[in-house]
């Protein structure tokens, strides 16, 4: 909308202008010369105001520039150069190099195109999540403060047994809390205890 705008009030001012200009009462213009009355090195805050910053002094090296109704004579010979190269070439080989030109741009929207995709699958990848939260922060838990690890000790990891007793190495899990049994045939002595367990000597068999 603000480019529209601007482009109505321009044509307005160009109307007005092209009243202005043909009015009968209006010189004509090609019969006018304009000319530098003026010529300075310094800045000049009141050109500065009118060309919006544009032209900051009104010297011999921008006047040329400035007030130029053609352009440079290098330009002007390159502009004949085309001309004449593109009179000399035939329709069909014309149409040639259009198709082959047109082959080459659609060829490299086609790579642009390509990269870009490719890139935005490439961010996407990057992006996905490779991990899940929950998983990770119960291990954190589990490996830092113990959260939800098992409070049953594996066999043989209770109390020590002294070595060289007959039956050592047999304990039975939760034996802390059974009673001692006595055994049946068995001398007087005292039996090897572990862990509130009476063990039976080697060579007779046992009851719990």
């Amino acid at each position: 909308p603000s480019v529209l705008d601007s482009f109505a009030l321009l044509s307005g001012q160009l109307n007005t202008l092209n009243k202005v200009l043909k009015h009968e009462k209006t010189p004509l213009l090609r019969n006018q010369v304009i000319i530098p009355l003026v010529l300075s090195p310094d800045r000049d805050e009141e050109i500065m105001r009118q060309t919006e910053g544009r032209v900051p002094v009104f010297s011999h090296e921008v006047v040329p520039d400035h007030l130029r109704t053609k352009p440079d004579p290098e330009v002007e010979e390159q502009e004949k150069q085309l001309i004449t190269d593109a009179a000399r070439i035939s329709p069909d080989a014309a149409q040639k190099q259009i198709q082959s030109l047109n082959k080459m741009c659609s060829n490299l929207l086609e790579k642009i195109s390509k990269e870009e995709r490719e890139s935005e699958s490439g961010g996407l990848r990057q992006n996905k999540q490779t991990f899940n939260p929950a998983d990770t922060n119960a291990l954190v838990a589990a490996v830092a403060f113990g959260k939800g690890l098992s409070n049953r000790r594996p066999p043989g990891s209770g109390a020590s047994v002294q070595s060289g007793q007959p039956g050592a190495g047999a304990i039975i899990a939760g034996a802390s809390g059974m009673q001692q049994v006595p055994m049946t045939g068995a001398p007087a002595q005292q039996q090897p205890m572990l862990a509130g367990v009476q063990m039976a000597p080697a060579g007779q068999p046992g009851k719990a």
